[in-house]
């Protein structure tokens, strides 16, 4: 399941890692394109917080945490039983390595890079695709637990 896992992640990070090359190459951070109308567009930002800019002040946290992540997550998926929880773990781990690439590697410097977002949500927020894997990697481990769990109590 490890391989399921990091072929996952592995894919996730270059379609992240992609996405912001051509956010950074096409996009304005003034002007929004809109693609539903103003329910979502396309607008670039640079976010040293974590979701919603929370923790603005202390990206190098955030940069710790991805790399407790990534000593984490591979290490949980040699433990993981199915292929359907082995891809939600990989997308949890793709999305945390594709905003950590940012966190190393982005201005404003080594550690405490801002994080490139450019999928517009309204005027509510801001994300990227390493966002959006996070969130489904997320809800599909919990929901594939909770099968687990609902059917071992039956």
């Amino acid at each position: 399941m490890l391989t399921f896992a990091f072929l996952t992640a592995t894919g996730i990070v270059l379609l992240d890692q992609g996405s912001k090359w051509l956010a950074l190459t096409w996009l304005s951070q003034t002007e929004r394109l809109p693609l539903l109308g103003d329910l979502i567009g396309l607008q670039l930002a640079f976010n040293p917080g974590a979701a919603l800019s929370l923790g603005s002040g202390v990206t190098w946290l955030y940069t710790a945490v991805g790399v407790v992540a990534m000593v984490a997550l591979p290490l949980m998926a040699t433990r993981v039983q199915t292929g359907g929880l082995a891809i939600a773990l990989g997308l949890i781990w793709g999305g945390a390595a594709g905003n950590l690439v940012d966190r190393l590697f982005a201005p404003p410097g080594f550690g405490r890079g801002h994080v490139t977002d450019f999928l517009a949500y309204g005027d509510l927020f801001i994300g990227n695709l390493a966002d959006v894997a996070l969130a489904v990697g997320i809800a599909a481990a919990a929901v594939l637990r909770w099968r687990s769990d609902r059917r071992r109590s039956q």
